[in-house]
């Protein structure tokens, strides 16, 4: 016992003696330091003799940054007519690194680089709407100003102060730094143009500009009270980040500190590590990567290390530039992947620091070549001499996918993929994988294509909405930083997408297509025929909706043969096969498209049992689109290969329903059908007849034949267009000739039933209200049966609450093979 206690003295009495010794110095075993020393300081308080009669070397990067903007338009005096408009952004930028020698721990050395930039810009317009009195009419009184200031400085040197204080009694450490003053230029500009005041000294301007010389103090910083890892007590790093609160206001300042020092370290290091990319739309202008925002899949990526030899002779060392998996959940197996041309041998003169950078393309690097999603990529620089490692810094980089694209089709709007599209990409890859809604923000493009179903709103051309996709893509990929991009169209925007491809799709200069892929679902790629025949019958799409002229024959032969470059973007379409019947003919379609049409001129295809609407659904996306955007490093998956046995088995389909031509014939899941073999399909109709009697038809039977125009064959001549009040029912009579079949195609709300009955009043056909088909946008009801030539019925009943428009006409076609009534 008396052994112990007097051990225990003699322990106390040496921690006392250390502490005297550190506060001697001006710092406490605690890391308290003082805030303003003569000159640079290190003090260890120790557990053991230090192994190396150096102290902690290492480097330091502080970064003090501001982006905000902000924009308003508000009403003036008088409120319904005066403006008040103003515009304001502000980018500040202040970065500095401190390179620490700390081979004299008493006197360490440390070198500063400085780079301060602040451009603050704002402008103002006042308009009030007034008059000068009865002798002049009421006019504008405008006041527009400019004040913009821009503040560049630098600096190199040493430090104002740096002190470093390592208790490893209780390890933790703390140290503080101060950057050089830096001095630079201050620039500013304010201009006034005032028009239509009474006075006309009052509309004289005012020009102002402002150059002269400035200094900006240097920025300081304190890091306190972190922890040394007892597994690692011989390096010490970490970063530091405040002053963003996260509310998505008005930003703040936003500070970030970085460090790393090693104990007694070798004479080369890495002092910094860091990743930049060209920032759209100009290729040469290099951006350091927010962090975690990162960077998108595509762009090229400059990596830059920075190497220091610390000693007093030339050295000869070896950087390699890699991405590791090491400590990775899932790929910790995996070996450490050489970046392109990320081998380098240097030779570093004594004292000499140097910036090695390489430029990484990183095509494909959103995804693994298996399908999963590869976010955080983490790459690691070594560096060594003579083949042994002196040292290593590693760094994480985020690499989303490209952003998407969508194209809304007729009688539609941005709104057909909310919240829907954004939620599958969040869901399949992160957040960081966006989509952009082609009109959901207007002022940066908005397609007209007619407003709501069945209304006769005007639309623009397929020319015209092309050149507002043109200015949301070029939206997209400034908010996203993004120099490629990935469209998905649905139903006529398919149209507008094949033309910004031919037409007005830029170079980038890499070399690459700007838009990879161009997917299509339900896209009328040789027309619609139903359009000809309404426009000829009941003359339904007014000259407004220049959107549905446009899908005539004629016209489309136009624009097929006019619209032939995709100027080097991948196209793929996908057709709806769930309605066997499509106005005056029988031949699959998805109540809108045939699938002869969606195909037309795309040798990527694919075909869904859907309607149109429901193209744009989860179970598409996940079996048709997200199969065309997942492309890794070597090449796409889980889209296979063409003619490669091995890659579709890979590719594992959900729905057994679902088919694809990728150039070699079509494929239900993995199996390969005969070109010849007509589709499977889970469609069944419901046809009746003239006894009434009930048949079941699939889509292999007899009368399925190809497409033949309605204009050389039809023999009725039923036509209407009729406005059907809330909860109205209407009966039609509906003259027939003699015919071997009989159809009505149709068009009216989804709360519209539609009855077919012969001159006997026996059901032969009908659509309701809210059924799955009744979401189509043309609708049929047909018999296969020959009639005779009577006076049939059409039955109406609007089940909403609000008016309905109905238009159809009947036909029937000569050449589609009939069958003959049972024999009782």
């Amino acid at each position: 016992m008396r052994h112990n206690s007097t051990f225990q003295f003699i322990d106390r009495l040496f921690g006392l003696l250390v502490c005297a010794s550190i506060l001697a110095n001006g710092l406490t075993v605690f890391g308290q330091t003082r805030r303003t020393p003569v000159k640079p300081t290190q003090t260890v308080a120790s557990k053991q003799t230090p192994q190396c009669a150096g102290g902690w070397s290492g480097g330091v990067t502080y970064k003090r940054t501001l982006k905000d903007s902000l924009e308003s338009d508000e009403p003036g005096i008088r409120k319904n007519i005066d403006r008040l408009k103003h515009k304001t952004s502000r980018n500040y930028d202040y970065t500095g690194r401190a390179v620490i020698d700390g081979t004299n721990p008493q006197q360490p050395i440390v070198n500063t680089k400085v780079n301060f930039t602040d451009n603050d810009l704002n402008w103002g317009e006042e308009k009030v709407w007034d008059s000068c009195g009865a002798w002049k009419p009421e006019h504008w009184f405008i006041i527009e100003s400019n004040d913009d200031r821009q503040t560049q400085a630098q600096a190199t040197g040493s430090a104002e102060y740096f002190n470093l204080s390592v208790d490893e009694f209780g390890g933790t450490y703390n140290f503080s730094l101060k950057f050089p003053k830096a001095n630079g230029v201050f620039k500013r500009e304010e201009h006034v143009k005032r028009s239509g005041h009474c006075q006309p000294k009052n509309n004289e301007p005012y020009d102002r500009s402002t150059n002269e010389p400035t200094r900006i103090d240097g920025a300081s910083f304190s890091i306190d009270s972190q922890k040394i890892d007892p597994k690692n007590p011989d390096t010490i790093a970490g970063t530091k980040v405040w002053g963003d609160d996260g509310s998505g206001a008005v930003r703040s300042f936003i500070y970030e500190v970085s460090w790393r020092f090693t104990r007694c370290p070798q004479k080369l290091l890495i002092t910094d590590l860091k990743f930049e990319h060209p920032k759209f739309p100009n290729f040469e202008d290099w951006k350091e990567i927010e962090d975690p925002k990162g960077t998108i899949d595509g762009n090229k990526i400059k990596v830059k290390a920075t190497v220091l030899n610390m000693s007093a002779e030339t050295k000869y060392a070896d950087l390699k530039i890699s991405e590791t998996y090491k400590g990775d959940k899932y790929n910790y197996a995996r070996p450490d992947e050489p970046l392109p041309n990320g081998d380098v041998s240097l030779r570093l003169d004594a004292g000499e620091e140097r910036e090695v950078e390489l430029i990484w393309d990183s095509e494909g690097q959103a995804w693994f070549d298996d399908g999963r999603p590869h976010l955080q990529h983490r790459i690691k620089a070594e560096l060594a001499e003579n083949g042994q490692k002196k040292d290593e810094k590693e760094k994480p980089l985020n690499i989303a996918p490209k952003p998407l694209i969508l194209l809304h089709g007729i009688w539609s709007d941005y709104r057909v993929w909310e919240p829907l599209y954004q939620n599958l990409l969040t869901l399949n890859h992160s957040y960081q994988w966006k989509a952009y809604a082609v009109g959901e923000k207007a002022r940066y493009g908005a397609m007209s294509m007619g407003g709501k179903f069945l209304s006769d709103w005007y639309s623009d051309s397929v020319y015209d909405n092309a050149d507002q996709l043109a200015k949301y893509i070029k939206y997209a990929q400034e908010d996203s930083n993004a120099w490629h991009v990935e469209l998905v169209a649905h139903s006529t925007g398919g149209l507008v997408g094949r033309l910004y491809l031919h037409k007005l799709m830029p170079n980038v200069p890499d070399a690459r297509p700007q838009v990879k892929h161009l997917i299509m679902l339900g896209t009328p790629n040789g027309g619609v025929p139903c359009v000809d025949v309404f426009l000829g019958k009941l003359g339904l799409f007014k000259k407004e909706l220049k959107a549905a002229h446009e899908l005539t024959n004629d016209e489309m032969l136009n624009f097929n043969k006019y619209v032939v470059n995709t100027g080097g973007a991948q196209l793929s379409a996908l057709a709806g096969n769930s309605v066997p019947i499509i106005c005056g003919g029988l031949e699959w379609n998805d109540g809108f498209v045939t699938v002869k049409s969606a195909t037309y001129g795309v040798a990527d295809t694919g075909q869904s049992n859907d309607l149109n609407p429901q193209l744009v659904d989860a179970k598409n996306f996940d079996n048709f689109v997200k199969p065309h955007l997942v492309t890794g490093p070597k090449g796409t998956y889980p889209y296979p290969v063409k003619n490669d046995p091995i890659d579709w088995k890979r590719w594992q389909l959900n729905n057994r329903d679902y088919d694809v031509n990728n150039g070699s014939g079509f494929y239900r899941g993995n199996e390969l059908l005969p070109t010849d073999l007509r589709l499977e399909n889970t469609y069944a109709a419901v046809f009746f007849d003239n006894s009434g009697a009930k048949t079941l038809r699939g889509p292999n039977a007899e009368n399925i034949e190809t497409y033949a125009p309605v204009a050389d064959k039809d023999v009725q001549n039923f036509s209407k267009e009729l406005k059907l009040a809330p909860k109205e029912s209407v009966e039609l009579e509906m003259p027939v000739e003699a015919a071997p079949n009989l159809g009505v195609t149709l068009t009216a709300g989804s709360a519209v039933s539609v009855s077919m009955l012969n001159e006997r009043g026996v059901l032969i056909s009908r659509s309701l209200a809210d059924s799955a088909l009744a979401s189509a946008m043309f609708r049929e009801l047909f018999t296969n049966y020959p009639v005779t030539k009577s006076v049939w019925k059409l039955r109406l009943e609007n089940t909403s609450d609000f008016a309905q428009m109905f238009y159809g006409f009947s036909w029937s076609n000569k050449d589609v093979s009939t069958r003959q009534p049972p024999v009782k």
